[in-house]
């Protein structure tokens, strides 16, 4: 018997046994007998003339279950993922692109040559077949096999059916059996990719050009992270992996693209955490002649858009198995003041001191770091108290200025700028600003941000802007948490293909 089992579905499973070795060798040699009569199993090709959906679409819902067969033959092809053998026939399903498809094979419709090297295929290999579809006695669409093809073998056993993948790290670093085994996980990624074809979609039909920025920078500006480090050997000089994509796309409303988003890889040398990778995706949008409430306007009918058009509803399920989330009604908006002072029940928090703020802080059971400047005292205040309770959309608006020096400062009070974290499901999904176009503010706010480390200030960004920069909303969505929110996903690893993991060699070290 081989490692296949070719045993029915119904059978309970066996206890886990680490035979990889041993079956990667029975399978070897599968190989070596294959290649010994003539035959490579690696085909350079294989003509499809459906996938497995467009396939099973061609039966009418109302078929007869009893004597229906198609006039045209489907040429379907990929991994077989279940084997039924029985005698002389089996039942067999693969996995490609779209799904699975259940295949017929018998020996007198195939000969008894073909069939014998049939019964020696495996779980994971990969086949081509052609025949007609007919439905089975429970009304499941299946393939008459005529002629078959070995196309590709797999040397390694798929994971154990039963157990599937349990071992998470097994599931990050091996996704690509992760795609296999888990129909949520290949589904979940599947939803990702219609999710940024809708956003692409949705800004292209409000006149948004997709530009392209580097991700080199000479100077990491565009927010306050730490960057990775490499060295352009070329030039002989330090690089930093940006950590936004705001300066350049600025620079792209200098140059007279009005309305300009891109969609890039972002990296910052920080933390892991359940909502943190160090290299994530962002969309940051910009708008000239428009400014924070613009920007209100837009990640509104947006969301709305991807909603609709991805999942078909306004109403997104929790993964905690919580309150849904509405993104169809009307969206709160509250200022970043009002929300602080409610959770610490201090209506005087933002004219106390650190001293007394830390002491509050202790108070309400909220680890800080007391070398953190003052506003940064209350913004953990926010972060642990009030964000993870905002659920249903909320823009918090006007947060303190020193939490962004590239924003706006309101006009009537000058501690807080012109912005709004849209946050829902306890996290904040898209910051958005009323961008700041004067070059002596900017550079004063750029200052104050560095400190003694002038030399980290973008002068060629400040130059940029004393040629004109044009008023503008300007807008940042995380897409990997854009994707936790709209498929229910309980760990941002769980949304990016392939997150960051040390590498396997170093494991151990």
């Amino acid at each position: 018997m081989t490692d296949s089992k070719h045993a029915s579905s119904t059978e309970p499973a066996a206890p886990a046994i680490d035979n990889t070795s041993d079956l990667f060798a029975v399978r070897e040699q599968k190989l070596k007998e294959m290649r010994a009569n003539g035959t490579d199993p690696f085909r350079q090709n294989w003509t499809q003339s459906h996938t497995s959906k467009q396939a099973i679409a061609i039966v009418p819902q109302n078929a007869d279950h009893e004597s229906y067969e198609s006039t045209e033959e489907v040429s379907v092809a990929g991994r077989i993922t279940v084997f039924r053998l029985m005698g002389k026939a089996a039942f067999i399903k693969i996995l490609d692109r779209d799904g699975p498809i259940q295949l017929y094979f018998k020996k007198d419709a195939i000969g008894e040559a073909s069939y014998n090297e049939f019964k020696k295929l495996d779980l994971g290999d990969i086949i081509g077949v052609r025949g007609k579809l007919f439905l089975t006695k429970t009304g499941e669409v299946t393939v008459r096999v005529v002629a078959y093809a070995l196309v590709a073998k797999a040397l390694r056993p798929l994971p154990e059916k039963w157990h599937g993948l349990a071992d998470h790290e097994q599931i990050y670093r091996q996704r690509y059996l992760d795609l296999i085994v888990n129909q949520e996980s290949r589904a979940r990624f599947i939803k990702r990719s219609k999710i940024i074809q809708e956003i692409r979609t949705f800004l292209w039909q409000r006149e948004f050009i997709e530009v392209e920025t580097p991700c080199l920078h000479g100077i990491a500006g565009g927010a306050a992270a730490r960057p990775f480090l490499t060295h352009f050997n070329a030039l002989n000089c330090d690089f930093s992996l940006r950590i936004a994509l705001e300066l350049h796309l600025k620079r792209m409303l200098i140059g007279g693209f009005d309305r300009v988003f891109e969609i890039g890889r972002v990296f910052r040398n920080e933390g892991l955490s359940r909502r943190h990778n160090p290299e994530f995706t962002m969309l940051e949008v910009y708008q000239a002649y428009s400014d924070f409430r613009g920007m209100m306007t837009l990640i509104r009918d947006m969301l709305r858009h991807l909603c609709t058009s991805v999942l078909g509803t306004t109403t997104i399920p929790r993964a905690d198995g919580g309150e849904p989330i509405e993104l169809g009604g009307e969206w709160r908006e509250v200022s970043y003041k009002e929300l602080v002072i409610k959770a610490t029940g201090n209506p005087a928090w933002f004219s106390t001191t650190k001293e007394e703020k830390l002491l509050a802080c202790k108070a309400l059971g909220i680890e800080v770091n007391p070398a953190l400047e003052d506003f940064e005292v209350t913004n953990n205040v926010f972060e642990k108290l009030v964000e993870p309770g905002l659920i249903q959309p909320t823009f918090v608006t006007h947060i303190p200025k020193q939490l962004c020096p590239l924003a706006k400062i309101n006009a009537d009070d000058d501690s807080v700028i012109d912005v709004f974290e849209l946050c829902m499901n306890g996290q904040e999904i898209a910051p958005a600003y009323s961008e700041q176009n004067d070059p002596y503010v900017q550079r004063m706010m750029f200052e104050e941000q560095a400190g003694e480390d002038v030399q980290n200030i973008d002068e060629d960004f400040l130059t940029a802007m004393e040629h004109g920069m044009p008023p503008a909303g300007g807008m940042g969505v995380g897409i990997d948490r854009l994707v936790i929110l709209l498929t229910s996903a309980a760990n941002i690893r769980d949304t990016i293909l392939f997150p960051s993991l040390r590498p396997e060699h170093q494991t151990n070290q």
